[in-house]
């Protein structure tokens, strides 16, 4: 068999399976299990298989553990634009907690939302296991991942048109921190958003402009960038151009530090004094001491959690329905806005 051959050309290179077993005086399948994640072994058992191992030299060789369970232990994980700091954060517990899983990543970044048609041949050529995308998909490339019988996990976004399980921030505590700049006597507002084919960049500037027209706050000036530092300090200082501002909203936190130096450093514009800067997501620069930022942090560690663990029940039920997680957003009050 196949799955023989393979195990049986790991001779040269140490111990087999059968070694194992049979120096730890246990079945096969006892050694299989001992090294599969989330089985079951009796801790007696498993620490003379661990011990058996290294005498010999094994480790178990992952291509021929695929042909037997008929997997392959590959998890796509599709981000976009990792110039926001937000997602390789997202990567880094994806990765982690997959890895406790026995699973692999197999990352594919895009640089814009609109070019996912061109990894997904590569998604079905690997034969994953089940996929987390932080990416727009289609209702066909939707569709694409269930006639393929490959479970798909949404992340930070959902559909409207497919029954797809999927996890996202509830960002209500973004209409509460818009609300309290208001409160506090903000009046001439400026947006900066992502690119226009960004959903999630795209669903934050309508509810800053949904909670400020609620407000009477319209119409309002927005400008775009790409998410990262530099086109945030860029589109600052196109507002400052056209505008007499005394609150920026930027669709992502990295956008909004571009925005504060732009304002501080460039134009002496005093923060929180003259103007008020917030932004989304919670990286880690945002609260270094030199910017200390308004900001709605994602739980990302509950967030891959659960997108990992809905993402695994569907691989193991592939007739699992849809569902539906949301998390609220944290609003943490830095010192870069004045809040009502």
């Amino acid at each position: 068999m196949a799955a023989d051959r393979q195990e049986r050309s790991g001779a040269r290179r140490g111990g087999t399976s059968y070694d194992v077993a049979r120096a730890a005086g246990v079945s096969q399948s006892a050694v299989s299990r001992c090294f599969r994640p989330g089985t079951s072994v009796a801790p007696g058992t498993r620490a003379r298989i661990i011990a058996a191992a290294d005498a010999l030299g094994y480790h178990p060789n992952a291509i021929a553990q695929s042909l037997i369970t008929r997997r392959s232990n590959l998890v796509a994980v599709i981000i976009s634009n990792l110039t926001n700091l937000y997602y390789p954060e997202v990567l880094a517990e994806l990765t982690q907690q997959l890895s406790e899983r026995g699973a692999r990543v197999l990352l594919f970044a895009l640089r814009s939302e609109s070019e996912i048609d061109s990894v997904l041949d590569l998604v079905w050529r690997y034969q994953v296991d089940g996929a987390i995308v932080a990416a727009q998909l289609s209702t066909e490339q939707m569709l694409a991942f269930a006639a393929r019988g490959t479970p798909l996990v949404l992340y930070n976004r959902h559909s409207t048109t497919v029954p797809v399980a999927s996890v996202s921030c509830d960002f209500g505590a973004g209409s509460a921190l818009i609300a309290g700049m208001v409160a506090a006597g903000c009046r001439a507002f400026g947006l900066i958003g992502g690119p226009p084919d960004s959903a999630v960049g795209e669903a934050r500037v309508e509810g800053a402009r949904a909670e400020l027209a609620r407000a009477g706050i319209a119409p309002v000036a927005v400008d775009r960038g790409d998410f990262s530092y530099e086109s945030g300090h860029a589109a600052a200082h196109r507002l400052f151009a056209a505008y007499h501002l005394d609150a920026i909203v930027a669709a992502n936190d990295v956008m909004a530090l571009g925005a504060m130096d732009a304002a501080r450093i460039d134009l002496a514009i005093r923060i929180p004094d003259d103007l008020s800067v917030v932004g989304f997501d919670g990286v880690a620069p945002a609260k270094w001491r030199s910017y200390l930022l308004t900001t709605i942090r994602q739980p990302v560690r509950r967030m891959t959690a659960a997108a990992t663990a809905m993402l695994f029940e569907r691989i193991e039920n592939l007739d699992l329905g849809p569902e539906r997680r949301f998390f609220p957003g944290d609003l943490i009050r830095g010192a870069t806005a004045r809040l009502g």
